[in-house]
């Protein structure tokens, strides 16, 4: 569950517009409107750090490959080792996806 502190009205409506979301063409039409290029890249760059983490990449090759800093990447690994699971929920997601489309990991 989301930590009391971030919960509230406004973060709600943004997760029930994303679960409301249908396709990709919509998440990228949401996206471009609500995050600026740097956010929704910021964004990205977490999301392909914690898949390299979970695989074991040292910080080196994960900053050479993304870009992201060592503060970054230590930042998602917290996340990944004590968060509330959710890049670990959704990395699981994608593998499944992964799998069903044939792609390797």
């Amino acid at each position: 569950m989301l930590d009391e502190r971030v919960k509230n009205e406004q973060v709600d409506d943004l997760v029930r517009s994303m679960i409301a979301l249908t396709d990709a063409d919509e998440a990228y039409r949401f996206f471009e409107d609500l995050f600026t290029i740097h956010e929704l890249q910021a964004v990205a760059q977490r999301l392909a750090v914690a898949r390299m983490l979970r695989r074991k990449v040292t910080y080196q090759e994960i900053a050479e490959e993304t870009g992201a800093s060592t503060a970054t990447i230590s930042r998602v690994n917290r996340c990944l080792t004590y968060g509330a699971g959710g890049y670990q929920m959704i990395l699981d997601k994608l593998d499944a996806l992964d799998r069903q489309a044939g792609k390797d990991q």
